[in-house]
């Protein structure tokens, strides 16, 4: 892990959920990071551009002026259901976001870029478990968004040799997730408040789950193999192959939690692909990599944080 030492990165989305944990990681390595971002936060030890991924000529300026190693493109609209909503503000940040980062990274001198992608990208009629040879045929706004973003990576390493590498988790998950719409965080917030978790589907529909350390790790492990292993142009797929049904991941966290609640199954949402997951064979046999966690003793090390936070935030529980 020491090849992070002085090494100059630039993050985007570095204040989202996955964002932040890259950039606290990056630090603890001792990589110099700067990150784009709309307001300057007050983060010591950071370098802060202040702009949007609209902003082509200031990403430019900033690899250039920081004379950027490795790029880690992370900022995206990411809840479905807010890009069911704003097609345009997704396509907007989604695609071209992807396209004015991938080609300020071509005009300097950027030497590995990494690209946060999706298990969506496959679509709802591919058939699981997804393998990074599928098509990709997003239908929906989300979907469409990330299989262009996607598209658009390969189109700037076939046609410039931009090293690039796109990586694909399955739903992550840890401390730090703010977004009370998401399952695992929704659940614990509502067992925390001693009430029933709610399941706003049927229950069944199955899902890929990452610990949010381990998707992190993943990150790190494509940047650091791109170049010795000659990755790049690659996509990767990253997650537990265990996939789980929602109202299996309501119960592990239930007994986690030592509450004995009967979910509340509500069956209201029919338009969700039902079952979603992805195989991780290509980077375990290619790049030898194998998660730290497993799903139990990252739900633990979740529920610890949620009830830290809770804990310390008694208004907003």
């Amino acid at each position: 892990m020491e090849s992070w030492k002085n090494k100059n990165v630039f993050v985007t989305g570095s204040t989202g959920f996955v964002g932040s944990h890259l950039v606290k990681e990056l630090l603890r390595l001792g990589a110099n990071v700067t990150a784009l971002v709309r307001k300057s936060p007050s983060k010591k030890g950071i370098n802060y551009v202040k702009g949007s991924l609209a902003d082509f000529q200031v990403i430019k300026n900033a690899l250039l002026d920081y004379e950027i190693d490795t790029v880690f493109h992370m900022a995206a609209l990411a809840t479905v259901g807010e890009a069911q909503l704003n097609p345009i503000a997704t396509f907007e940040t989604n695609i071209c976001g992807t396209w004015n980062m991938l080609e300020a990274c071509r005009q300097t001198s950027v030497k590995r870029v990494i690209v946060t992608s999706s298990e969506k990208v496959y679509g709802a009629t591919a058939i699981p478990p997804y393998l990074e040879s599928m098509p990709l045929q997003g239908m929906r706004p989300y979907e469409v968004s990330k299989s262009c973003a996607d598209l658009i990576t390969h189109t700037y390493y076939h046609t410039y040799r931009l090293p690039v590498c796109m990586v694909r988790c399955g739903n992550l998950f840890g401390g730090g997730d703010v977004n009370f719409t998401r399952l695992i965080p929704q659940t614990i917030q509502t067992l925390i408040k001693n009430k029933a978790p709610v399941i706003r589907s049927d229950g069944s529909s199955t899902r890929d789950f990452l610990y949010i350390e381990d998707g992190i790790r993943a990150h790190l492990l494509v940047a650091e193999r791109m170049e010795s292993y000659q990755i790049a142009g690659e996509a990767f797929n990253f997650s537990y192959e265990m996939p789980l049904s929602v109202l299996s991941v309501v119960d592990k966290i239930t007994k986690l939690m030592n509450k004995d609640f009967i979910p509340i199954i509500q069956n209201q949402m029919t338009n969700e692909s039902k079952h979603q997951y992805m195989s991780a064979e290509k980077a375990r046999k290619l790049l030898g990599w194998k998660p730290v966690y497993d799903i139990e003793s990252g739900l633990s090390r979740t529920i610890d944080w949620y009830q830290n936070y809770f804990q310390n935030n008694k208004d907003i529980v």
